[in-house]
């Protein structure tokens, strides 16, 4: 976990830990084998998630992450993901949040970007 003591990164899978803060689920998808109710989740914020069409160009393979993290910074300065990053903010402005995902590899993922931008 973690990138700044405001902002951490975890898996949606895991239990929240004590001071992790509100939990933020950053995917388009609902995770699957999970309830709509699962305290795990927390709020969900499909609008910050990176578009369909470039998660699927990503596929998270590690050769592509930097050119990734670019697209997927420019997604966030528009539109419905724009106002879904300044609702983030505000959130960390609140105190501690937890980003989760149900991505396994949470470095190379669009957590690591999001944390980088709020840190």
């Amino acid at each position: 976990m973690g990138s700044t003591a405001q902002v951490r990164l975890a898996r949606v899978y895991e239990q929240p830990e004590p001071g992790e803060g509100q939990r933020v689920l950053a995917d388009r998808l609902w995770p699957r084998g999970m309830k709509k109710t699962d305290p795990r989740v927390g709020h969900w914020l499909p609008a910050i998630a990176p578009s369909t069409d470039l998660r699927h160009w990503y596929d998270h393979k590690p050769e592509r992450y930097d050119e990734f993290a670019v697209r997927y910074t420019k997604e966030l300065q528009s539109g419905e993901a724009a106002e879904a990053l300044e609702q983030l903010r505000g959130m960390v402005h609140d105190g501690p949040v937890t980003l989760v995902t149900a991505t396994r590899d949470l470095e190379l993922s669009q957590l690591s970007v999001l944390a980088k931008l709020l840190g």
